[in-house]
């Protein structure tokens, strides 16, 4: 089967609630009208009309500056997020490095946790079975298979979501930055696997800020800003268009400052 995504003018808005202003004479008065408020539902447009394709070899990485909409993009590939309108076409298997916590419960052991991880990623109860052993060994976590997750330190918890999430090679890895979290030990053990498992991957998405990784990883780029998509293409082309768009949102910046500094100092004559 070969390996490929199809997004087409992918919409995805989500729902927050905005408490209305208003103006009070004192605390009691501040108090009553944060109680008594109806906040108004809007949405807000985190992906604006997304369209590309991602076939079998590709290595992508996406760029974008914070709040670009990159980790919401993967969301929606990984089908956690549904869009609004438009549709995505997903031909694979598919792994995401985006939660390493998804599927654990902090009050069963961390025996139970690899089943439930496993689970929820999709994989038969029947392979669960064989694969315990190489998680617990992998995460260095297997004279304390029976303590409860919640007793476990937060890199324990990480070490064990890690060799959950990387123990099944998927034809399909969606990457939220690279992997360099925990001790220099298991670090240096994570990106080895994590190496070994991009290699065997028919297609990668990575979203980095790191220009260097994406040179060496990647052979295509997207770049997000604003929820928009403002460019597809080789990876060399995309980080020097992310590169410009980068120094065109300083150069804004820097004017904006300038003439509110000017407006300030015109309010003071």
């Amino acid at each position: 089967m070969t390996a490929h995504i199809r997004v087409r003018d992918v919409v995805l808005d989500v729902p927050y609630f905005e408490q209305p202003a208003k103006a009070a004479q004192n605390w009691l008065g501040t108090l009553v009208s944060a109680a008594t408020a109806v906040p108004k539902r809007k949405f807000a447009r985190l992906l604006d009309g997304i369209t590309f394709d991602i076939n079998e070899g590709d290595r992508v990485v996406m760029l974008g500056r914070n709040g670009a909409g990159k980790t919401t993009m993967l969301r929606v590939m990984t089908g956690a997020f549904t869009p609004t309108s438009g549709h995505i076409e997903v031909s694979g298997t598919r792994q995401a490095l985006l939660n390493l916590s998804l599927g654990f419960n902090q009050e069963a052991t961390v025996h139970e946790n690899i089943f439930l991880r496993a689970t929820a990623m999709g994989i038969e109860s029947g392979r669960i079975k064989g694969m315990v052993g190489e998680v617990l060994e992998f995460a260095e976590l297997g004279d304390i298979e029976n303590r409860r997750l919640l007793t476990l330190s937060a890199g324990q918890r990480m070490r064990l979501g890690f060799a959950i999430s990387t123990v099944v090679q998927h034809d399909i890895m969606l990457l939220d930055e690279w992997f360099g979290a925990g001790d220099f030990g298991f670090v240096r053990k994570a990106r080895e696997r994590l190496v070994d498992r991009v290699t065997g991957s028919k297609i990668v998405v990575v979203a980095s800020h790191n220009m260097e990784l994406a040179r060496r990883l990647c052979n295509r780029g997207i770049v997000l800003h604003h929820g928009k998509l403002e460019f597809v293409g080789s990876v060399t082309e995309a980080i020097k268009f992310y590169k410009g768009l980068v120094e065109k949102s300083k150069r804004l910046q820097a004017l904006e400052l300038e003439a509110q500094i000017a407006a300030d100092a015109d309010a003071f004559e």
